[in-house]
């Protein structure tokens, strides 16, 4: 496999869950990591090509919770992707009253 195969890695959050960290759900290289893009834009999951944080975050296992070194830059993609989407989670309506009329 060379540098430039092609590659994927979901992570998923929910807050409902009981562990509050991300965890990877899905990877893989080529064909697969292919298919796993496909899959997330047919299910209207927001895709971000970072090929730095994609090689990292190959090294976890499928249902690791991301490092503790990664939270800042998962954060940062989880709230832009829920700004992009008009969402705001539960845990910032609480913390910050008023927020759902800025977004």
């Amino acid at each position: 496999m060379t540098n430039k195969a092609k590659r994927a890695v979901g992570i998923k959050y929910s807050e409902s869950e009981g562990d509050k960290t991300p965890s990877v759900v899905a990877k893989g290289y080529g064909d697969l990591a292919e298919a796993i893009i496909a899959s997330a834009q047919q299910n209207g999951v927001l895709i971000h090509e970072d090929p730095y944080l994609s090689e990292f975050l190959t090294t976890l296992d499928l249902g690791q919770s991301i490092p503790e070194s990664l939270y800042y830059v998962i954060a940062e993609l989880l709230a832009y992707s829920y700004a992009l989407q008009g969402k705001v989670p539960e845990s910032w309506k609480q913390s910050m009253p008023g927020i759902e009329e800025k977004i």
